[in-house]
């Protein structure tokens, strides 16, 4: 029988352990059946990727870890725990474990992400608002990141009848200051998710990365309101490339917090204005499993090869990001030879992941 306090320790220890991202705990499980074991073979994968050996987290630094979200009131998700939502598996670089705290029942609701400007209008912070309070009567779950303005606007239109924020800090961590009362109501009466450890104060480079698990979560995200250059427009980035519906609020050409919805709609998002047409949208995915570019788990395959298909992949690479696909076609080796070479080089700190699967060797 499995020690899950132990299992936890080691998934934990493997996830926050250096050169190991998304892609590569994910693999290293596939490969190796458990934590543990991939513990284990971590030295000799290290060394055929040119490595002289793994830094593996500190184990007093783990136990620190799971104590500071104890105390939070929060618990772990790992990939392969059946509570694990659903649909965020299918995008190409799931969180390898999330800190949750409130109702998990949400993940099973079908859910829409609802994001915008922080700096948004007074009327579409109550366009907002409104939309978010509709489509929650309808038994949808919304989605956001707890920013300032639209963020803020959605949630507080859910929150009666469920609301999931997806913050860029720790668990424990409040961001934005002014929204205390309002994180703190969702952790009680819907859900609260992070990927970051406890303590985590939120930086530039921690949004991007909420951003694409509200995309995952979500079955279709809607923007309202923003700038050309927003997070917001990265969300529906990420959201189309994860097959899901992406709509849009058109806006006045003359307010530039409008221009980022209107580019959207050019680009091929569908135009919305109510919450019954987002509903018709996203109503016909409810009953299936949304598509993603990423195989699961169980169905990757590698084989160590030798140092020739070694050599003749790491030959192949350089500063510029390549497909996988790309690597296995002009290295003559198979796709199982190639994605451990991969592995290999990248728990060594010589391998860098780029968007769509790319990869390119470390700087």
């Amino acid at each position: 029988m499995v020690d899950k306090a132990k299992d936890q320790f080691d998934k934990l220890r493997l996830i926050r352990s250096p050169n190991i991202g998304p892609v590569s705990y994910r693999q290293l499980i596939a490969r190796f059946g458990s934590a543990a074991a991939a513990i284990d073979a971590l030295p000799d994968l290290v060394f055929r990727g040119g490595g002289k050996r793994p830094v593996l987290a500190n184990p007093r630094s783990i136990e620190q870890e799971m104590t500071a979200t104890r105390l939070a009131g929060a618990r772990y998700l790992f990939l392969d725990d059946p509570d694990y939502p659903h649909l965020l598996p299918h995008i190409d670089n799931a969180p390898p474990v999330l800190t949750v705290k409130g109702s998990l029942e949400l993940f099973m609701r079908p859910g829409i992400a609802m994001v915008g400007a922080r700096n948004a209008s007074a009327g579409a912070c109550r366009f907002a608002r409104q939309l978010a309070h509709e489509l929650g009567q309808g038994k949808f779950t919304i989605i956001s990141g707890l920013a300032r303005g639209i963020d803020t606007a959605a949630h507080a239109g859910s929150l009666d009848s469920g609301t999931i924020a997806v913050i860029a800090g720790g668990i424990d961590i409040v961001y934005p200051p002014e929204n205390r009362s309002l994180q703190e109501a969702i952790a009680e009466r819907g859900l609260l998710v992070a990927e970051q450890l406890p303590g985590t104060e939120p930086r530039a480079r921690h949004f991007p990365y909420r951003n694409r698990i509200i995309a995952g979560l979500a079955m279709g995200t809607v923007v309202v309101e923003a700038a050309p250059r927003s997070g917001s427009l990265i969300t529906a980035r990420l959201a189309a490339e994860a097959g899901r519906e992406v709509m849009a609020i058109p806006g006045s050409p003359l307010d530039p917090r409008s221009h980022g919805c209107n580019q959207l709609i050019r680009e091929g998002a569908t135009l919305v204005q109510n919450a019954g047409e987002i509903a018709e949208l996203v109503r016909p995915l409810d009953a299936r499993v949304v598509p993603g570019p990423t195989s699961a788990p169980a169905t990757l395959k590698f084989d160590e090869g030798g140092d020739a298909d070694r050599k003749a992949v790491i030959d192949l690479m350089g500063m510029t990001y390549v497909s996988v696909d790309e690597l296995v076609r002009q290295s003559g080796s198979s796709q199982s030879v190639v994605q451990m070479v991969l592995l290999e080089i990248e728990l060594a700190g010589r391998l860098e992941r780029g968007a769509g699967g790319k990869v390119r060797l470390a700087a």
